[in-house]
């Protein structure tokens, strides 16, 4: 049983993972367990190039960020496990939160991030009935989003990134992400705003 599970490697599920990460002294965090399946096949990441993004030198791929990604999560925050070769087949709501089944497993979670792409070959069960044309993208491009209100589906049932109805922008997707994680923090404070931020001592 995790305390929280995020579903997606890329851009949103990453910074998710590594804000819910850096929370780890935090007393209302230090004791949840965390997980990601970080699936990456299907992201955008692979084939793209950044050169406006803040903080990243010009030239930067996005698939070498997919794996320093996963690197800087285990190196700074092992408590996250981290899921590979595993595909999201269905999500269903349990008696104590949400049943994942993957390909090769059956987990359950108190609360669930879905962070995986807007392509509307997305075809995890249990999410079909909150699928709608994407808001931000063009209409031939057949994109979709899981309606959402502020990132959120339903109880527990978060969205990030694009798939929230964000534009394609990896500022964007990461900032997504963040928010999410920041939210998941405040609710584990009873409802007290949390961040966490890192500071030059």
């Amino acid at each position: 049983m995790y305390d929280a599970l995020i579903i997606g490697g890329g851009a949103a599920g990453m910074s998710c993972a590594l804000v819910l990460g850096s929370a780890k002294n935090k007393p209302f965090a230090k004791d949840k367990t965390i997980g990601i399946i970080t699936h990456q096949k299907t992201s955008h990441l692979q084939t793209a190039l950044f050169n406006n993004v803040l903080g990243l030198a010009p030239g930067t791929t996005g698939a070498s960020i997919l794996n320093s990604g996963k690197a800087q999560l285990a190196n700074l925050y092992p408590h996250i496990e981290q899921i590979d070769g595993e595909k999201v087949l269905e999500i269903s709501r349990s008696e104590n939160g949400f049943l994942i089944k993957t390909n090769k497993n059956i987990c359950q979670s108190k609360l669930v991030v879905i962070a995986v792409g807007y392509t509307n070959l997305m075809t995890i069960k249990g999410l079909d009935h909150y699928i709608e044309p994407h808001p931000r993208a063009a209409i031939e491009k057949h994109r979709i989003w899981l309606k959402n209100t502020d990132h959120l589906i339903e109880k527990n049932l978060y969205v990030a990134g694009t798939l929230a109805g964000w534009r394609s922008q990896f500022a964007i997707a990461s900032g997504s992400g963040a928010h999410v994680a920041t939210d998941i923090l405040t609710l584990w404070n009873s409802g007290k705003h949390a961040k966490v931020h890192d500071k030059i001592a």
